[in-house]
This record gives structure tokens, sequence and C-alpha cells, in this order.
């Protein structure tokens, strides 16, 4: 039927639990919507609870990246452990191989469930973007990174005036998506060509966010976090580091949870000062939790297809599935 069903929303909501949920009783499968998720051998920090899972089961390869599922109380998770940590993972990569396992899924007559809180990839995946077939210059961007947002919108400016009059002014503030501009424009230039704009077959789509008060929230980040400690996060950057890993050239320096340790394993004093050190990292971790979650909502509330549930509230998994129930069978409108 071409039909997805999409749950978004915060770090620590437990769009995961509420997926497996849903996906016991309508006959479906999840999809990761999360952008560190992809990568091998980061499990602890990144929330995949691999202990939860089976074996991982590899059904195809699109450009080298794993594409397979692992089982989560008998109900397939895909694109998990698709690529190492010292890959590049884009938003385009990201499109290719969850339209893939999408596709195979409706094959198979299930129903997909994209699950996640990265909402550039959501929004990507099911609206399509028109610059995905432009793959990003990391020459370039070392190139321009230093630079101030004036000089960096006299370059776009010079490129592709009209390119820059058409973005907002947050965009136009944004020294990261000037450079895309930049990149995009300077591919346009040099290739002359137009690149469709892809977007996903889907015929009825709906879309549940869960959120929460910040108190509430952040007291579950804060649970959650100290969880991962124990489960033994230390342990799983020190096997990453072994494996050749570095700070510099790996997802281990961009992701929360990840990147906060580094002054960890590079510091040489005493145990009873690493003692400290670890204090001031669990906590510098949770704050980074926090404002990621803040992230998160900014961008997803702009959404206004988005059926959000306040996940501190009585009963408002009963409403969900009500919700889901009315959609399947035709009495709820589309997202």
């Amino acid at each position: 039927m071409n039909n997805l069903l999409v749950i978004c929303g915060s770090t620590a909501t437990g769009k995961t639990a509420l997926a497996i949920k849903l996906a016991k009783k309508i006959n479906g499968e999840l999809i990761s919507a999360d952008s560190r998720q992809v990568y091998r051998g980061m499990d602890i920090g990144t929330g995949k609870d691999l202990l939860k899972f089976s074996i991982f089961n590899l059904q195809f390869s699109i450009d080298k990246k794993q594409i397979g599922y692992f089982l989560l109380e008998e109900i397939p998770v895909w694109l998990y452990d698709v690529v190492e940590p010292d890959y590049r993972f884009s938003v385009a990569d990201y499109v290719r191989c969850a339209e893939a396992v999408i596709k195979d899924i409706w094959r198979r007559g299930k129903l997909p469930i994209l699950v996640g809180g990265t909402g550039f990839y959501i929004k990507a995946l099911i609206e399509g973007i028109e610059t995905l077939g432009v793959p990003p210059s990391w020459e370039l961007r070392k190139k321009l990174r230093n630079l101030e947002i004036e000089k960096l919108r006299e370059i776009l400016r010079r490129i592709d005036p009209e390119r820059l009059e058409r973005m907002n002014e947050s965009d136009r503030s944004n020294p990261r998506r000037l450079i895309r501009a930049i990149e995009i424009a300077e591919k346009y230039q040099i290739s002359n060509i137009k690149y469709q704009k892809y977007k996903l077959k889907i015929k009825k789509m709906i879309i549940l966010g869960l959120k929460a008060p910040n108190k509430f929230l952040y007291q579950r980040i804060d649970q959650r976090v100290e969880g991962r400690v124990r489960q033994g996060i230390i342990k799983e950057i020190q096997k990453l580091i072994k494996k050749g890993y570095d700070w510099e050239n790996s997802a281990l320096g961009t992701t929360i949870g990840y990147r906060e340790w580094k002054s960890y394993f590079t510091n040489s004093q005493s145990v009873i000062s690493n003692s400290q050190l670890k204090k001031e990292i669990i906590q510098k971790w949770k704050f980074a939790e926090h404002a990621y979650a803040r992230r998160q909502m900014t961008w997803l509330k702009k959404d206004k297809r988005i059926h959000w549930f306040d996940i501190s509230q009585k009963k408002w998994q009963d409403k969900i599935e009500t919700l889901v129930e009315d959609w399947l069978n035709g009495k709820t409108k589309n997202s």
C-alpha cells in the first residue's frame, strides 16, 4: 500500500519502545532515522542497546554500506551498523539506504515505521531534496570553514546570487549552510546539470511526535546518561581507539556521548584526578544532551503535519494507538 508511519521527537522520549509496541500490532518493521546509530561499534553512546538484539542479519549492500537488521523483541530494526566510524555518512547516503529498506518492507506487505530524532534525515526522505545528488566536497569545506559570514556570502553572491537571495536570514547567517550552498552552486556551475528532486512515493503517511516538559525530559536524559556510563561507555570507547579510530577523523569526535570523553583519554593525571574529571565529563554530557533535545524540538516544531503527544501525560500511548488505528482504517487524514 506504500504507507509510512513516522515517529519523531526529542531524545529520551521513548520513540523506539513505542515503535516496537505498534509494530507488533500493525505488522510493522522499524527503520532508524538517527545519524549516529549508523556507525558500527558505537552502540552504548548512541542508544542502540544491542544487548537486547540478535545478531546482525545482512540483507544487501549499497556502495559498500551494509544494509540489514537486528531483532528487538522479534521486530526487525533496520539501519544500525551501516558503516565504520571513520566514514563520513551524509543525508544522501541515508536517503538511498532508507529508500531501499522501505521498498523492501513494502514489497513484503509490511508497514515501515521510520523512527528517530534526526529531523533533517526524515525531512529529506519524505519530502525530497533538490540537491541530494551533490555530494559533499570535504576539500572545499576545509578551505572555507574559517571564513567570516560576510566573506562566505560574497563568494556565494559571485557564483550564484539567486541562491543567496532565496536563503532566509537564518540560513544566510549560518556558516555551515552557506558553505553547503557554495558547494552546490559550484557543482551546478561546473556540471551545468539540473538535478532532479528525489521524493519517495508514499501513498499514506502519518507523523507522530513525542515531547515532554523540559524538567521531565532532562530527568529522563540524565538517568539515561548515567545508565550508559554503567553499561560501559568508557570500555566501548577504548575498543574503538584500539581499532585505530581517533578524535579527529571519525565520528568519535563529533558524536554526543563520545566527544565529551576526549580529555579523559588524553589525560595523564592521577586516578583521583581522573575520577573528578569523569564526574565533570558526565555532567557535560548531560548538558549536551539537554541542548540537543532543544535543537530537535526547534527543528521539528516547524512541521505542522506532526501529531504531538506529551509523554508526561496519562494514557498518551492509548491515544496514539487509537489515532494509528483510525489512520489505517481511513478515518484520519494523512499528515
